[in-house]
């Protein structure tokens, strides 16, 4: 009887990202880090929870955010 918390997949199209910054700033889990060139980067894919702030709020659509089904555990 674990909690269980949503997860997601999250897909960036660099040739979309402007690199503004907005979701690395306001990711509630810290998912993104910023490259080199200054665009986000999915450094930490566990820590998404699928909250979809990134997708929703990224002026360029540059991200889609899948959520992924609930793993099942053995009781």
């Amino acid at each position: 009887m674990g909690n269980k918390r949503k997860r997601g997949s999250i897909r960036i199209f660099d040739n979309w990202c402007k690199g503004c910054g907005l979701c690395i700033a306001f990711c509630p889990t810290k998912v993104f880090d910023m490259n080199g060139e200054g665009r986000p980067v999915v450094a930490r894919p566990q820590d998404c929870v699928a909250c979809k702030w990134c997708e929703w709020h990224c002026p360029d659509f540059a991200i889609v955010v899948t959520e992924l089904a609930e793993e099942k555990g053995n009781a």
